[in-house]
């Protein structure tokens, strides 16, 4: 019932997600599905030194700016030589940042002047980096706009469908699928005729695998699918000689890394072969060495092949801890169940799952959908960052406790901050401040959610047996009534210790509840931890209340745990 994981050589990353579009726009017209005169954007240039110097302070280590890579949109910049899109294939004013345009530009939404727009992102890039921060951007394999078309490639790239042949539905040498003597059909009415008007002939299969020239209002028919050399129709899968779409998206993959990007977060990786990411990874990092992949991935069953195959450093865990952290978030679920997530699915490679509580896909902590209170995330964020070395994540505006609470535009109501949208977040636009990201707009509640986010980034960041530790589940030395008051389904315990520093870490779950127990230490943890559990220590809570408890190790540690609380208990 208890692990020693191989102690990895990697960092224990922070991850501060930023969505671009929307982390610097201080406009608060927010009207209903609104323009980009109406609502505005965030720019690159709003990711001033202030902003920068603050997310380093607050202890991150690495910065993911979301959306960056041209993506289709309802706003026309035909002026600037870009190409509009048809309305029917684009989801939102602004468009989805996943439904890529061309791989070789920027979004001009982000850019004060639209025709300087990558010397724009340049600099930002620059400018993060001067900070002691990395850079990571997506990477979006899987699949492209529907009106892809690269109008910034190099001379010498062969844009994306250019020779492919139409006439047949599979071919190793094609970027896409085809649906001979089909014609496209977007489930969206175009409201207003474009320029561009979209005649797909013959149709490609939908981004999500659809194989149908009419694909559901609620598909991926934005987008349309990528070729690695599966046959999707047929089955099987032709990887020698190397398929076109490798060559191409190994290209592109260094064309960013030549502009300093430090890293990619790799959009729905488990779409895609694991022997092109093999082939892919292995070939960026001869180059660039220090350079970081993450899949998005859902499927535990594909976890050790993406890590030991295919060449990733990180992957995300939502199937596994996410899940399981946000049932418990909410009120259900069991504890018994994070217990599960390291024994069955991650615990050999813990160090390579990226943990998180919110990113751009999921409902906001405090939204009516989800736990609909800002504290609730103390218990599960802080598991999130301590349970094993590796990394975590937060999305920007997690710490103001951001609560989406109406419908945006194509986004609705659903809990999330829209990704389609153009909009300001008023929840965040206190901590912006007109520029100056000093926080001082903020409410008394949000300075101290805040606070409460920083400290933890800064006890991972300070502590040895956090970034550097063996993992020890107690759960098994403290259910089933063997440690009285403990309920091993709100209650969770474990150790985290390294040679220098011994950590017990005990967190309540329970929304409503104060529990006062012992919590058991069996001999065999001390063991491991080379102590004697005869000696009396001092557990210290180094995170949160500074308070101090003496006891002898066979006689377990008393606690006090108020409902959502945690302690993070040092032992000397």
């Amino acid at each position: 019932m208890n692990t020693t994981s191989v102690v990895p050589v990697m960092d224990k990353l922070i991850i501060y997600q930023i969505f671009t579009r929307l982390f610097g726009n201080q406009n608060t017209t927010n009207r209903f599905n609104g323009s980009i005169e109406e609502n505005g954007s965030g720019k690159f240039n709003d990711i001033n030194d202030d902003a920068l110097r603050a997310i380093k302070q607050f202890g991150a280590s690495h910065v993911w700016y979301t959306g960056v890579i041209e993506h289709a949109t309802q706003t026309d910049y035909s002026a600037y030589g870009i190409l509009p899109d048809d309305p029917s294939v684009v989801k939102g004013r602004a468009g989805s940042p996943y439904a890529i345009k061309d791989y070789y530009d920027v979004d001009p939404d982000l850019a004060v002047n639209v025709p300087n727009r990558m010397a724009e992102f340049e600099a930002l890039v620059e400018r993060t980096h001067v900070h002691g921060l990395k850079v990571l951007i997506d990477f979006v394999p899987n699949h492209v706009a529907r009106q892809y078309k690269s109008d910034a490639k190099p001379a010498n790239v062969v844009d994306l469908g250019a020779n492919d042949d139409t006439s047949v539905r599979f071919s190793i040498e094609n970027n896409f699928y085809y649906l001979p003597g089909e014609t496209f059909v977007s489930p969206e009415k175009s409201q207003e005729a474009t320029t561009n008007a979209l005649h797909e002939f013959p149709a490609k299969v939908t981004g999500s695998g659809s194989i149908t020239a009419s694909p559901d209002i609620n598909d991926w028919y934005e987008t349309i699918k990528l070729n690695y050399g599966f046959n999707i129709f047929e089955g099987g899968q032709q990887f020698e000689p190397v398929p076109a779409t490798w060559k191409q998206m190994l290209d592109i993959l260094l064309f960013w890394a030549n502009k300093g990007v430090d890293g990619f977060r790799c959009d729905m990786a488990h779409y895609v072969p694991i022997p092109f990411w093999k082939w892919a990874i292995s070939r960026v990092k001869q180059q660039f060495p220090r350079i970081l992949f993450i899949a998005e991935i859902y499927d535990p069953n594909l976890y050790r092949p993406f890590i030991f195959d295919g060449g990733f450093d990180y992957l995300y865990d939502k199937v596994g801890l996410y899940d399981t952290l946000r049932e418990l978030m909410e009120g259900h679920g069991s504890c018994y169940n994070i217990t599960r997530v390291w024994q069955q699915e991650s615990g050999e490679y813990a160090q390579h799952m990226l943990r998180f509580l919110e990113n751009h896909d999921e409902q906001r902590i405090a939204s009516r959908f989800f736990a609909n209170d800002l504290w609730s995330a103390v218990p599960a964020m802080t598991l999130s960052a301590t349970m094993h070395t590796g990394p975590y994540m937060l999305y920007f505006g997690q710490e103001t406790g951001v609560r989406p609470e109406e419908a945006e535009g194509f986004s609705g109501d659903d809990g999330r901050t829209t990704i389609f949208d153009y909009w300001g977040i008023s929840d965040w636009q206190g901590w912006i401040n007109k520029g100056r990201y000093d926080g001082l707009g903020l409410s008394d509640e949000q300075q101290r959610l805040r606070s409460f986010y920083q400290q933890l980034n800064y006890l991972v960041n300070g502590s040895d047996a956090i970034q550097n530790g063996y993992f020890y589940d107690l759960q098994y030395a403290n259910d089933n009534g063997q440690s009285p008051g403990y309920d091993a389904q709100r209650l969770y315990s474990y150790l985290r210790h390294t040679d220098r520093q011994k950590l017990l870490i005990v967190c309540n779950f329970s929304i409503n509840t104060t529990y006062e127990t012992t919590i058991r230490i069996p001999g065999h943890a001390f063991e491991v931890m080379g102590l004697s559990p005869s000696r009396t220590f001092t557990f210290t809570d180094i995170f949160l209340t500074n308070s101090e408890i003496d006891a002898v190790g066979t006689m377990g540690v008393p606690v006090v745990l108020p409902p959502r609380s945690v302690r993070v208990l040092e032992i000397k």
